[in-house]
């Protein structure tokens, strides 16, 4: 009698990966290590499990060991995160910035221990290297942000929709506003990540807008930007909703306004 029993599949057909595949899939691994624990507490075993191959595979592709494996690693999560800061300039730009950073905080979230640890500046592997990875992500944060604005940050070609390079007051005031968003982010996580992440974006928004009035205030540049920007914002946008939030505030302080002469 003929059996019925269906035939086992065939095996599947081994592929050796590629030297550039096989690098990507160590630095996956690697980075999801990263993302749960403090760089200096993973070990490259630890890593070659994660990726299913031997510890001296991992070891021919990075010699450096650990060191070099987290720079590769950093310098790949910093080519994803500058990615965050990229937004077709389309719609008004508070909303783009929201946008940017619904991004960066999912990303902060997938990454938190990592990007904690990060920051800080407390793992025993950081180096000048490690530094100068992290602060090519907040100059290219700053550019992505002041092109949203109009303008861009320094030589190079303009963002779209810039005009002109920024001034010294803006730069500054962009920067600033990037780290802070560095600390809110940190403090978040120290939080338990609280408030939700939306709410967080919205406050970190609202800075932003903050920031540019108040530096309008004594920057003409500064306020040509905010003209521009309030001239394509919507009332039921993130700068319409703290106008109709702030105004009524602000009018409590009518009395600090000094008092109007009389015409001779």
């Amino acid at each position: 009698m003929t059996s019925t029993a269906a035939a086992p599949p065939p095996p599947r057909a081994y592929r050796r990966l590629s030297v550039e595949e096989r690098r990507a899939q160590l630095l996956v691994a690697a980075l999801g290590l990263f993302a749960h624990r403090a760089p200096d507490e993973v070990s490259l075993d630890e890593v070659a499990v994660a990726a299913g191959v031997s510890r001296p595979l991992v070891y021919r592709y990075f010699p450096g060991g650990r060191q070099q494996l987290y720079e590769a690693a950093l310098g790949s999560a910093a080519d994803e995160l500058k990615l965050c800061f990229t937004e077709p300039p389309v719609g008004p730009p508070t909303e783009r910035v929201a946008r940017v950073l619904d991004r960066y905080l999912r990303f902060v979230d997938e990454h938190d221990t990592g990007f904690s640890a990060l920051l800080r500046g407390g793992s025993v592997v950081e180096t000048s290297r490690t530094t100068t990875i992290v602060d090519g992500v907040r100059r290219a944060a700053a550019e992505e942000i002041l092109s949203h604005l109009g303008r861009i940050g320094g030589a190079g070609a303009p963002g779209a929709g810039a005009t002109g390079s920024a001034g010294p007051r803006l730069r500054m005031m962009v920067r600033s506003w990037i780290a802070a968003v560095e600390a809110a982010s940190l403090i978040w996580l120290d939080e338990g990540k609280q408030p939700p992440a939306a709410e967080l974006r919205g406050w970190l928004v609202d800075h932003l807008i903050a920031l540019l009035a108040a530096t309008a205030a004594t920057d003409e540049e500064t306020a040509t930007v905010v003209r521009d920007l309030l001239a394509l914002e919507t009332s039921d946008g993130p700068a319409g909703r703290l106008a109709e939030l702030v105004i009524p505030v602000v009018a409590e302080a009518a009395h600090l306004l000094p008092h109007a002469t009389a015409a001779d």
